[in-house]
């Protein structure tokens, strides 16, 4: 649910006139800090307090109601899946960012198409008709309760410009109601945050030990000061009502590659090797999973492991987005069980777009945790021309996959055969199936496969990955809703562009044993990862402790390309701080907000943000300030 890279990109300075751009400035606070405050408040309407999240169906389309939306069943799903447990705030407002509330006009455009006359009216027999047969169908005691409302209905009919304008205004009570409640309620208003600074904007972020199952919450991010650190001279104007704070300033040069240079390969090349490819993939709701591994080394040894995105084939005339993505492993060692995790280390070593680590490791299993910060892979809306292709009649009548589609599918292929040998095994084809599908393969089933398409050695070819595409479009005689279905869940747009989507491919190096990787999981990022980040930037960055309230500690850790903080709470009590970005330069945070606030549990750490070089060509400046809001 995120916007295009210019929006995102709220950070970045602009070459404008100073007046022109403190206005816009000021003017784009304002509508964030008005957003956030009907969140907080049809949230607070709902729930008792922000760090509560959303436990049913039944919650979630409450406080969308208090928040003007009016959800349909298919909405409430759509972000409610089987999967989900709970949604937290966050959640909550990448939602409401994702579903605007209809306007007047676009309803009374939906009813113009059933009033082909333009009488203003429709009748009920009609209504009726159409509400109980289409769409998602209602039942007729449903519209009746439309129907039997005296204020826009009259002689059999439906006034729908009085019920558009009664809509609207219902829409905009349940709204006023909430934030009134806010304001009356003593208890509520002191967890209204920013509310103080006018052109603030607020975004809760909770803690990292307690991640939500489905919905992105976007809190796994970093930031570091080091050398060059320095206080800036004033807090902006929108934090200037806050108690305490620290600032952190660091300047970062165009293309910074002066960390710990990662070894070259030639010197490993003598070393025993294994490698798998995965890849990143953005769900609807802006939230990214990946495969996970578990990697099992025999004896001790020195080991180099690397993650780099996977250069798959390029087409001329398609544009790599993902080759831009930062990428990065986290090594956790296992211990007595699999929840037993230590952290080891991280790849921060970088050789152009290849990070890695370099080190000696125990006998034992580890687990490989990829992690991208979001702050390239993002929801990106693109103005798309017109919809390719997939499949074609031939002049004997027989459906083809188009040349297009099936560049396509090589390109699938080639991510999703995570050994690398050039066939897809029943584990390998089973993430395909997962991730498109939910469904898994079993061995009888497989066992079908293998009847009807090419394989080898018990796995599937090439050839055979193509012809099960096109026996899906043959079932369907030649509707490609379903192809499109698997291209939209694995980061394709309607232009067979990867937009969405981030190939990557992990090797190890061990010099004394032949080490073994395997994919294990296609899920989210865990609280076991969320964790081994805290613990890094805690470990590697440096520590700023706030002036006058020596609980809340600001750690900044700063990487060749990206700058990660993490905030640690040693309180009893839970902490809002507000978060300054308005005199950084060129930089592009995964918050996308250029002032935020978070809200942070007792005695615990959570991550602030991740910031990256909008253009890395340039010279970036990463300016923020931490403050206790009141």
């Amino acid at each position: 649910m995120a916007s295009s890279p210019e929006n995102n990109a709220s950070l970045s300075v602009q070459k404008v006139p100073r007046s022109e751009s403190s206005q816009a400035k000021k003017s784009q606070h304002a509508e964030e800090a008005i957003f956030y405050t009907n969140c907080r408040a049809a949230y607070l309407a709902v729930l008792k307090s922000s760090l509560e999240n959303i436990k049913s169906k039944e919650q979630l389309s409450l406080v969308l109601q208090q928040a003007g939306r009016n959800p349909s069943q298919k909405t409430v799903n759509k972000y409610w899946t089987s999967q989900t447990t709970t949604l937290n705030f966050d959640d909550f407002c990448a939602i409401l960012k994702e579903e605007k509330p209809a306007t007047k006009t676009e309803l009374l455009e939906a009813f113009g198409k059933i009033d082909t006359h333009n009488t203003g009216y429709i009748l009920h027999d009609e209504l009726y008709k159409i509400l109980t047969t289409r769409g998602e169908k209602m039942t007729r005691d449903e519209v009746s309760a439309i129907t039997e409302q005296a204020d826009f209905n009259c002689s059999g009919k439906l006034d729908y410009n009085k019920f558009c304008d009664l809509y609207m205004t219902t829409s905009e009570q349940c709204c006023k109601t909430a934030r009134e409640k806010l304001e009356v309620d003593g208890r509520l208003k002191q967890q209204q945050f920013g509310s103080q600074a006018e052109t603030s904007s607020e975004g809760i972020t909770l803690p990292v030990s307690k991640p939500s199952p489905r919905i992105s919450r976007k809190t796994d991010h970093k930031l570091a000061p080091k050398k060059g650190d320095s206080k800036t001279p004033s807090r902006p104007s929108s934090a200037q009502s806050c108690k305490a704070s620290i600032s952190t300033t660091i300047s970062m040069g165009a293309s910074s590659n002066r960390n710990a240079k990662l070894i070259e390969p030639d010197t490993v090349k003598e070393w025993q090797c294994a490698q798998s490819k995965g890849c990143f993939y953005l769900e609807e709701d802006g939230e990214i999973i990946s495969h996970k591994y578990k990697l099992h080394l025999p004896q001790r040894s020195t080991v180099c492991i690397t993650i780099k995105p996977l250069n798959v084939r390029q087409v001329e005339g398609k544009s790599c987005h993902w080759l831009s993505v930062d990428t990065a492993l986290y090594i956790l060692k296992e211990n007595e069980t699999p929840e037993n995790l230590q952290l080891v280390s991280f790849t921060e070593q970088q050789n152009k777009e290849t990070f890695g680590w370099k080190g000696e490791l125990g006998s034992g299993v580890y687990w490989l945790l990829p992690f991208t910060t979001g702050c390239r892979l993002k929801k990106v809306k693109t103005q798309i021309t017109g919809e390719a292709k997939l499949v074609y009649r031939g002049e004997d009548g027989e459906l083809a996959l188009t040349k297009e589609f099936r560049a396509a599918l090589l390109d699938i292929f080639e991510t999703i055969d995570l050994d690398g040998n050039g066939l897809l095994s029943l584990e390998e084809y089973n993430f395909f199936e997962l991730r498109t599908s939910g469904e898994k393969c079993d061995e009888e089933a497989w066992a079908v496969c293998k009847e009807n398409f090419d394989m080898k050695k018990n796995e599937l070819t090439r050839q055979g990955f193509m012809d099960l595409n096109l026996m899906e479009a043959n079932d369907r005689e030649g509707d490609p809703s379903d192809l499109w279905v698997t291209l939209l869940s694995l980061g394709y747009n309607k232009a067979l562009e990867m937009t969405e989507a981030c190939p990557f491919v992990v090797d190890i190096y061990a010099e004394k044993c032949k080490p073994r990787i395997k994919a294990i999981y296609l899920e989210a990022g865990s609280w076991q990862l969320n964790r081994a980040i805290c613990k890094s930037v805690v470990n590697k960055g440096e520590a700023k402790v706030m002036d006058g309230c020596e609980n809340i500690v600001v750690y900044t850790y700063k990487a060749a390309r990206r700058i990660t903080s993490v905030i640690e709470n040693k309180s009893e009590n839970k902490v809002i701080l507000h978060v300054s970005n308005e005199q950084s330069k060129n930089c592009l945070s995964n918050r996308g907000l250029t002032v935020f606030a978070v809200e942070v549990a007792p005695k615990s750490m959570m991550v602030s943000q991740h910031v990256m070089p909008l253009n890395e060509q340039e010279e970036w400046l990463y300016s923020c300030v931490h403050s206790l809001l009141r």
